[in-house]
């Protein structure tokens, strides 16, 4: 679980699902943890993006990734969308 102060802080930064062009308010939205915590990954706004479930799904079921190295979230498409991806 994320404690409720590093949930409005992400709230506050990503204004809701993060992923580009989704609309989604924070009320709609989960937190999720770039790196998972399982893995060493640190319950920190640093390593949190605020997604919808339908996004959160996707990261976790596609090549899709995240780089929070500027403290936004940025998201990488996986190889074979990147030139696609990089035109719009």
């Amino acid at each position: 679980t994320i404690p409720i102060g590093i949930r409005r802080l992400v709230a506050a930064r990503d204004k809701g699902c993060a992923h580009p062009g989704c609309d989604r308010p924070p009320s709609w939205c989960e937190i999720h943890h770039v790196i998972e915590w399982q893995h060493g990954g640190e319950t920190r706004p640093e390593n949190l993006v605020m997604l919808c479930c339908q996004h959160h799904d996707h990261i976790h079921s596609t090549e899709w990734s995240i780089d929070m190295s500027t403290g936004i979230p940025k998201f990488i498409p996986p190889p074979w969308l990147t030139e696609l991806w990089e035109r719009t």
